[in-house]
């Protein structure tokens, strides 16, 4: 069509999509604005789009700040605020799964009789 852009892939903004859904509402090949989440080695990476290009910021300092500055980026900023409650949701996921990863593994020892 004419509005396709170029510089943006199909497959990055599939990928930076935060709902699961295949609505219009949650598709960001067709909306200007875009929010996705995605696991980072240590933390998680905000994804936005701005003039047709996407935008990657990667949080990784706690949780609680995290999840603070993903709810700034998209309700306090008047930029998809639909969107607030599923990226907060996918963080907190991937967040929660990244503590888990850390846990030593508890040894399994004979006891002797």
């Amino acid at each position: 069509g004419s509005h396709y852009r170029p510089d943006v892939t199909d497959s990055a903004i599939r990928k930076a999509v935060v709902s699961t859904q295949s609505t219009g509402k949650a598709n960001g090949l067709v909306n200007k604005h875009v929010v996705g989440i995605k696991g980072a080695d240590k933390g998680v990476v905000l994804t936005t789009k701005s003039k047709g290009r996407l935008t990657n910021t990667t949080l990784s300092r706690g949780g609680r700040r995290t999840i603070k500055t993903i709810r700034a980026a998209t309700a306090g900023s008047h930029y998809r605020p639909d969107l607030t409650d599923s990226a907060i949701r996918k963080a907190s996921a991937i967040i929660r799964s990244q503590k888990n990863k850390n846990v030593a593994k508890r040894r399994s020892r004979k006891y002797k009789n």
